[in-house]
């Protein structure tokens, strides 16, 4: 056999076993969605309850339950309409939710559909109840433009919502530590 055909075959080897590990990479990849359909409960704006099963909207963030926002000059428990505004979309027919893969709090990362409104998290975002998470950043300009929801006034984001009551939990903590050891009561 020549140098030439030996380089011929050796190269169509190698590009047969990398097209092979290529393969196997992409189906390892490609884990299986999980589909719930049923009486969704909204836990919040952008988290459901399916029975034991806990659901966290992928690619968007609402307000925590218990925030609370600002508008013409008046606060709004703007937590408590997000979930009301989840759990309106959610309990329209026909509601699919679909994910693959598991947050730090083992939620199932899902987009919801439903058979009357289409993307479910899109739609939170363009109505302003939240806020475009990695995702949904054209819905997140609709909303911006017309003053929908959170952007009819004033708000804190809900990341930094979360990080303050972490930092208030820990000093708090802290604090009854520390009394416990001086004695105080």
């Amino acid at each position: 056999m020549t140098r030439g055909l030996r380089l011929i075959r050796d190269g169509v080897t190698a590009f047969a076993l990398l097209a092979l590990v290529a393969l196997i990479a992409a189906k390892l990849n490609d884990a299986a969605k999980i589909e719930h359909t049923g009486a969704f409960h909204a836990a919040d704006g952008d988290s459901l309850v399916l029975g034991d099963e806990r659901l966290r909207l992928e690619g968007i963030d609402a307000p925590e339950l218990n925030q609370s926002c600002e508008r013409a000059g008046k606060t709004w428990a703007c937590g408590r309409a997000a979930r009301e505004a989840l759990q309106g979309m959610v309990l329209a027919s026909g509601t699919l939710c679909q994910g693959s893969q598991r947050d730090r709090y083992e939620r199932l990362l899902v987009v919801c559909r439903s058979g009357v409104g289409g993307d479910i998290n899109a739609a939170m975002v363009r109505r302003g109840m939240a806020i475009s998470y990695g995702d949904y950043g054209k819905e997140e300009a609709e909303a911006k433009a017309q003053k929908a929801g959170l952007w009819a006034g004033t708000f804190e984001r809900p990341r930094d919502v979360r990080d303050h009551a972490r930092q208030t939990s820990v000093f708090d903590g802290a604090v009854r530590f520390i009394g416990q050891i001086v004695g105080w009561e």
